[in-house]
C-alpha cells in the first residue's frame, strides 16, 4: 500500500522534505484567504479608485455566478422531484447485466449499511433503522451495523443492546460493534469509528461467508439520516448501471428536513443553503466529491484501507483516497435522490447558534483534504498533468471563496467610501459606487425567491402546534441569508482554514442531535 495515501497531516511524514512541503500545503489555504482580504484593505486605503473597480468587477463575477449555479440549483430540484416519482424497484429489475461486473444481475447486491452513533438518543437511532427495514429492497441482501463508540460510556453500550433487541433478526445480517478509545493512530470520531466497524463486519460477516467485495454497495450514513423507500434499489440501480461502478462513488442529495420546523430560522436557512449547495454539486458531477452519507462499493474501500482514522473529514476524504488509489479513474455518481437528514437544534437557541458554527467550522476543515491530494498528485506520476490541474484549480477556488467572497461582498465592498479619503468621497466614482454595488447586490438576492419557493416545497407536513403564518416566516427567512453568509459561512470558514494554517489541528466535533418532537 502506497505510504502517502495513508497522510493525515504534515507530522505523519517521516521524511523531513515531505514533511516541510506538506506543511506548506496545510498554511496554504489560510494564508491566501487571510492576504486577499488584507489586500483589499490595503488597496481601500492606498488606491482606492481601483479597490473600488475591483468591487464592481467582483460583483459583477458574483451575480454571473449566482445565475449560474441558480440555473444549476432548479435542474438537480426538478430530477429529484422526477426520480422520487420513478418505480426503482421495477425499473432495477429490468437491469440487463454488467459486463464490468462479471455478468451480476440485482439479485446479487447486497448493501451494507453503515451507521456511527456516539450520544445520541436511542429514538433517533430507531427512526434511522426503522427507515432501513421499511426499504423497498430484499431483506435477505441487507446488512445493517450499528457502530457505537466505547467513550460514550453506558450509553453507548445500551444503544448497541436496544438496537440488537429491536433489529437484530430484520435484516440478513445485523451486529453492533463498540469501538474502543484511545486506538493508536486514531483521532476520535466519525471516520475512526466507520474503519473499526468496516472491519468487524467483514472479519466476522463477508470473509466468514465469503460474500465476493464486489457484490457490496457500502452506505455510510450520519446517525439521523431517514432514507426515502426506494433508497436501496435506487442506489443499486445506479450500481449496475454505473460506467466503472467499482471505481465509483455514489452521492445522493441530504435534504435537512427531520426536524426543520423545530429549528430557528438562521438552522433553517443554512439547513436549506447546504441542501440547495449540494443539488448544485449535482449538476456539475465533474467537480463532485463525496459530502456526509455516501455509498462506495466494497471492494475500493478494502483496496484503500478503509476510511482514514486519523482526520475530521473523513467523508469527502474517501474520494480522494480513491482518485489517488486508482491514479485518477475515480469519479463521484449523483443520485438525484434525497436522504433526509437533521437541521442544527439545540436545547436552547444560544446553544443551537453555538452548534451551528462548531458543525459549519468543522464542514469548512474539509481544506485538510487540499494538502492532501496536491501532496498525492506530486507523488503519482501516473495522474495526468491536466487532471491534476484542473482538480486543483477547482478545488483550490472553492475552498478560496468559503472564508473570502461573503466578506468581500457585504462588508468590504463599502470600504473605500469610508476609507478612501477625501478626494476619493466627494468623487464621481465614490457617488457611484453604493449605488452600482447595491443594484448588482439586489438582483443577484433576486434568487433568493426562487430559494424560498423551493425550501417552502421540500417542507415537510406542518405539526399541529405551528400556526398558519408559520408559513409566512418560512418564505421571510431568507432575508437572513446575507448575515447566514457572513457568520456561519465566511467566519467559521476563515477560522478553520485559520486552525490549520497555524498548526491547531482540530479534532471531530460531534453535532449533538436534539429533536423536540423525538
Amino acid at each position: 500500500m502506497t505510504d502517502y495515501l495513508h497522510v493525515g497531516r504534515a507530522s505523519d511524514l517521516a521524511d523531513s522534505r515531505d514533511r516541510r512541503f506538506y506543511r506548506f500545503l496545510e498554511i496554504l489555504p489560510g494564508f491566501l484567504a487571510w492576504l486577499t482580504l488584507a489586500l483589499v484593505v490595503l488597496i481601500s486605503f492606498k488606491a482606492p479608485v481601483f479597490a473600488t473597480f475591483f468591487i464592481i468587477l467582483f460583483d459583477l463575477y458574483w451575480l454571473v455566478k449566482t445565475v449560474y449555479l441558480s440555473v444549476l440549483i432548479r435542474s438537480s430540484f426538478t430530477k429529484m422531484r422526477q426520480n422520487l416519482k420513478v418505480d426503482w424497484p421495477n425499473r432495477l429489475v429490468a437491469v440487463g447485466k454488467n459486463p464490468r461486473l462479471l455478468g451480476m444481475t440485482h439479485q446479487d447486491v447486497y448493501n451494507l449499511v453503515i451507521l456511527p452513533a456516539y450520544n445520541e438518543p436511542y429514538s433517533i437511532v430507531r427512526e434511522s433503522l426503522t427507515a432501513i427495514f421499511r426499504a423497498n429492497y430484499p431483506k435477505d441482501k441487507m446488512i445493517v451495523v450499528l457502530a457505537a463508540e466505547a467513550r460514550a460510556g453506558i450509553h453507548g453500550v445500551e444503544l448497541a443492546r436496544q438496537a440488537e433487541a429491536e433489529f437484530g433478526q430484520a435484516f440478513f445480517r445485523f451486529i453492533a460493534t463498540v469501538h474502543p478509545s484511545d486506538l493508536p493512530g486514531e483521532l476520535a470520531g466519525k471516520g475512526s469509528n466507520e474503519v473499526w466497524a468496516g472491519q468487524q463486519v467483514k472479519k466476522q460477516i463477508i470473509d466468514t461467508l465469503n460474500i465476493p467485495y464486489n457484490r457490496i454497495i457500502v452506505s455510510v450514513f450520519d446517525i439521523d439520516t431517514v432514507v426515502p423507500t426506494d433508497f436501496f434499489a435506487c442506489l443499486t440501480w445506479h450500481y449496475l448501471t454505473a460506467v466503472d461502478p467499482l471505481h465509483s462513488s455514489f452521492q445522493p442529495i441530504p435534504v435537512f428536513t427531520n426536524n426543520i420546523w423545530e429549528a430557528p430560522a438562521f438552522a433553517r436557512v443554512f439547513a436549506f443553503s447546504t441542501t440547495f449547495w449540494q443539488m448544485i454539486q449535482q449538476a456539475r458531477k465533474e467537480q463532485m466529491v463525496t459530502f456526509s452519507s455516501h455509498s462506495v462499493g466494497f471492494q475500493a474501500l478494502v483496496d484503500v484501507g478503509f476510511w482514514h482514522k486519523n482526520v475530521v473529514s473523513e467523508d469527502s476524504r474517501i474520494y480522494w483516497q480513491c482518485l489517488l488509489r486508482y491514479d485518477g479513474d475515480w469519479q463521484t455518481v449523483p443520485m438525484h435522490y434525497p436522504v433526509y437528514m437533521d437541521a442544527n437544534v439545540g436545547p436552547t437557541f444560544w446553544q443551537t447558534l453555538k452548534n451551528q458554527y462548531k458543525q459549519i467550522r468543522r464542514w469548512h476543515y474539509g481544506a485538510e483534504n487540499n494538502p492532501y491530494f496536491m501532496f498525492g498528485f506530486s507523488k503519482n506520476k501516473k495522474i495526468s498533468k491536466r487532471q491534476k490541474w484542473h482538480q486543483t484549480l477547482i478545488q483550490v477556488e472553492r475552498t478560496h471563496s468559503s472564508p473570502t467572497n461573503a466578506l468581500i461582498i457585504f462588508l468590504l465592498s463599502w470600504l473605500p467610501l469610508w476609507v478612501g479619503g477625501l478626494g476619493f468621497s466627494t468623487s464621481i466614482l465614490s457617488y457611484n459606487l453604493p449605488r452600482i454595488t447595491s443594484a448588482i447586490l439586489n438582483i443577484a438576492l433576486l434568487g433568493l425567491v426562487t430559494s424560498a419557493i423551493m425550501s417552502i416545497i421540500l417542507l415537510p407536513e406542518k405539526p399541529p402546534q405551528y400556526g398558519k403564518f408559520k408559513w409566512l416566516w418560512m418564505a421571510l427567512q431568507w432575508l437572513l441569508f446575507p448575515v447566514n453568509f457572513i457568520f456561519f459561512g465566511a467566519i467559521p470558514a476563515l477560522d478553520a482554514q485559520t486552525r490549520l494554517m497555524l498548526g491547531r489541528y482540530m479534532g471531530f466535533w460531534v453535532t449533538p442531535k436534539d429533536r423536540r418532537s423525538a
